[in-house]
């Protein structure tokens, strides 16, 4: 299809130069997709490199401890996607190579279609069509589809025509191509249409909706939520909590979490605002010297404040703890 065509011929001069695409090690293609699913490429090919350092292979990373992985995750977010990458290391392991179909690679812990789609095509050129937000609105704009991407019929919809514009005998060029295309030249705000090779054909450019499409319905409402820390500093000594499951930052530490604030305490910083996907925090950082342990909940340990490095915590924690550091 001359669709196809076009975008690959463009790839070939303005395809994005990224470390992971010049191997075939699925690990490391895997790593890249999972860093990658809510992270801008930037700020993921730092994390990329880094774990590859420090687990150059899938056996290394299986290895390490959650807390470990966790740690280097730091800063990144969405920390369940750290813990499914540890999870879905064993399940390779397990299973003595990485998966090579479709079907194999998403049944790993956090891999849905589109990731399974990338990995598989990327490593081994199976030809399944990614569909991510660069896809939805490169298709969406020039077939001038306004069904809303994010509901059953959208869906389905572009799942079946990303498969059926696919080249089968080029899946991991195709599929680079049109996300570096919606990331590049079809952008989200004000792209450049007049230097776009598929401007002529783009249903969105003829009828001068190129800004309304694609189409999301609004469905999520941010909710507001606030926390109160308090950093107790003990003749040298501070106590922290892993957070439990069942709600934001699984598995991640965070400093003595209290509804009402101790008189002694001193306020160091107020009302620190932290955006999460679907909520916004504001945050009140307290810092408490003390002779003496003030009685805390079972679940908090003591540590010396040296070591605080050593466990992972959540970037909001991070910025309060400046505060005192």
């Amino acid at each position: 299809m001359e669709f196809s065509f076009v975008l690959l011929e463009w790839f070939k001069d303005h395809g994005r130069d990224l470390p992971w695409r010049q191997t075939r090690d699925p690990y490391a293609i895997w790593l890249s997709e999972i860093i990658l699913q809510q992270t801008q490429v930037k700020q993921g090919w730092d994390y990329w490199e880094r774990f590859m350092r420090h687990w150059p292979t899938v056996d290394d990373l299986a290895a390490a401890t959650e807390d470990e992985v966790l740690r280097e995750w730091q800063g990144l977010g969405y920390y369940s996607r750290a813990r499914n990458l540890h999870f879905a290391a064993k399940q390779i392991v397990a299973l003595g190579h990485f998966p090579n179909t479709f079907e194999g690679i998403k049944a790993l812990k956090g891999v849905g279609d589109y990731t399974a789609a990338a990995i598989g095509s990327f490593a081994f050129e199976i030809p399944a069509a990614v569909v991510d937000g660069n896809v939805y609105r490169v298709l969406s704009r020039h077939f001038g589809i306004d069904t809303p991407i994010n509901t059953t019929e959208g869906k389905k919809i572009f799942a079946a025509l990303a498969q059926e514009l696919l080249p089968i005998s080029e899946p991991s060029d195709y599929n680079q191509a049109i996300m570096d295309f919606g990331a590049i030249q079809c952008t989200p705000q004000s792209p450049d249409c007049s230097v776009c090779p598929l401007m002529e054909s783009c249903e969105a450019f003829r009828s001068g909706k190129v800004a309304q499409l694609p189409v999301k319905l609004k469905t999520l409402k941010v909710k507001e939520r606030h926390l109160t820390y308090i950093y107790i500093r003990c003749k040298g000594m501070t106590a922290i909590r892993r957070r439990g499951a069942g709600d934001i930052w699984q598995g991640l530490w965070e400093p003595w979490l209290v509804d009402e604030v101790p008189v002694k305490a001193k306020l160091l910083r107020q009302n620190v605002k932290h955006v999460l996907t679907h909520r916004v925090l504001y945050a009140d950082f307290y810092l408490l010297e003390t002779d003496e342990r003030p009685l805390l909940p079972d679940d908090y340990i003591w540590i010396k404040e040296s070591e605080l490095d050593d466990y992972a915590k959540p970037r909001l924690i991070e910025i309060l703890l400046e505060s005192v550091l």
